[in-house]
């Protein structure tokens, strides 16, 4: 008996490569085959150009002049392009332009009415050259301006003489000008008028009459034509503050001026209650009188009368014109 037991001969191994090409066959076949891009040429464009969807392109509008016609070569030219046309036309078969323009009467003169808020006719201008448009407010700005400009000149001519006088007088070097001569409508005794032009401050004219003399005037001459520029006038009988309370000092005065073509104007002074000269300006020009007249006093009372020391008169000085 045989102890050896039957066998059964088994199937080789698989060899190493076959499995390898197995897997590559199976890998191989999952891959979709692409056709190579070198193989075709490009792609030819399209038969109709692709739009926006609910935008067409539309065509624009050809433009054509006119071409040349051989028949009006020697046809009348238009009066604006030159272009030759057929003598029955009316119209510029370029520009459209009127061909006629004896129609248009340029002669004749356009209603006052037009001529006064229009201006003139003009030719209507081409686009591009138009002015700039004038409304209604830049037209009344525009006679607001000129009348201010008209009005300014006329004052300018009035006003401007009197402007440089004043300027010269504001600045010119005074000198004492005298009066000739000096009358007063009344005066107390021992106290005459002419101690009021008298260079001296312890002399002094007063009416003669208490309580204000409101009425009572002095009046001084010039025998020819004189400017005066400033005055100073000392109320009371002397220019020391003790002596203030032996009369009353005048307070308002009124001066009628009269020039030498007779015209007469008034100017009011008003005096400070106080000792010594008191200044005011008097810039008047060819003075022949000067009427000073009280209207009210300082201290008036029953048993005083108004009283003032000295007037002077200052004009302009003869270096003034050198």
């Amino acid at each position: 008996m045989d102890e050896t037991a039957p066998t059964t001969p088994m199937a080789s191994a698989p060899a190493p490569n076959a499995l390898t090409d197995t897997m590559s066959d199976r890998a191989r076949s999952l891959l979709v085959p692409v056709a190579d891009p070198e193989a075709h040429g490009p792609t030819p464009p399209p038969a109709v150009a692709p739009v926006l969807p609910g935008r067409p392109d539309a065509d624009r509008p050809q433009v054509r002049a006119p071409g040349h016609q051989p028949d009006i070569a020697n046809g009348p030219p238009c009066p604006w392009c030159s272009t030759p046309n057929r003598p029955d036309r009316h119209y510029c078969a370029r520009c459209a332009m009127p061909l006629d323009r004896t129609g248009e009467d340029t002669t004749a003169p356009a209603p006052w009415w037009r001529r006064l808020f229009g201006g003139r006719r003009r030719e209507t201008p081409w686009a591009g050259d138009r002015p700039r448009l004038r409304r209604v407010f830049d037209r009344i700005g525009t006679w607001i301006t000129v009348l201010v400009v008209i009005t300014l000149v006329v004052l300018g001519f009035v006003y401007i003489p009197d402007g440089v006088q004043a300027t010269r007088d504001h600045f010119a070097k005074r000198a004492p000008v005298s009066p000739d001569r000096i009358t007063a409508s009344r005066s107390f005794t021992g106290h005459k008028p002419e101690l009021l032009i008298d260079k001296l401050s312890n002399t002094w004219w007063g009416p003669g009459i208490s309580q204000s003399g409101q009425g009572e005037w002095i009046e001084v001459s010039f025998t020819e034509p004189t400017r005066l520029l400033d005055l100073i006038i000392t109320p009371g009988t002397s220019t020391k503050p003790d002596q203030l309370n032996q009369s009353a000092l005048p307070h308002r005065v009124k001066a009628t001026i009269t020039t030498k073509d007779g015209k007469t104007t008034t100017r009011d002074l008003t005096l400070d209650q106080g000792a010594g000269g008191q200044r005011r300006p008097f810039r008047v020009g060819e003075v022949t009188k000067v009427r000073f007249t009280i209207e009210s006093a300082h201290a008036a009372s029953a048993k005083k009368q108004v009283a003032i020391a000295e007037i002077e008169f200052f004009g302009p000085s003869s270096a003034n014109r050198a």
